[in-house]
């Protein structure tokens, strides 16, 4: 069976992507590709894909990955009704009451005046002081 995946060029730390299709046996980056309909720069957001190619292999039964779906339907390529679009997932915080913005707030210690003390002499002075007997 032919699947339409993405297959990662680049170097590292700059991923490319090439948008091919492929025997869904094999591994993307055997090299083993039917055809490449196009590529995807994540980093720069552009998509470049042969749409008519892309819909002609769709036509015939391959399979789009999650990922091809929703570049395929950003360039306005027509999925036939079998393709299951991804759903969207929910954001779902595990512990709400552990974040800081949700913790009580702390007041700031308020500021006592500044009043002259007297210096209270330390152990070594006192102790010094005082008459030994």
């Amino acid at each position: 069976m032919l699947s339409i995946r993405m297959q990662r060029r680049g170097r590292k730390g700059h991923a490319m992507f090439r948008v091919v299709v492929q025997d869904s046996r094999f591994a993307p980056t055997s090299g083993r590709s039917v055809a490449e309909l196009g590529s995807y720069d994540p980093h720069a957001k552009t998509v470049s894909l042969d749409k008519e190619k892309a819909a002609t292999y769709l036509k015939n039964g391959a399979q789009p990955s999650d990922r091809v779906i929703r570049l395929l339907q950003s360039e306005g390529v027509e999925l036939p009704k079998w393709v299951k679009t991804p759903t969207q997932k929910s954001n779902n915080i595990r512990n709400p009451e552990k974040l800081r913005k949700n913790q009580p707030k702390e007041e700031a210690p308020a500021e006592e005046p500044a009043e002259p003390k007297a210096e209270e002499p330390t152990e070594a002075e006192a102790s010094a002081e005082e008459p030994k007997a």
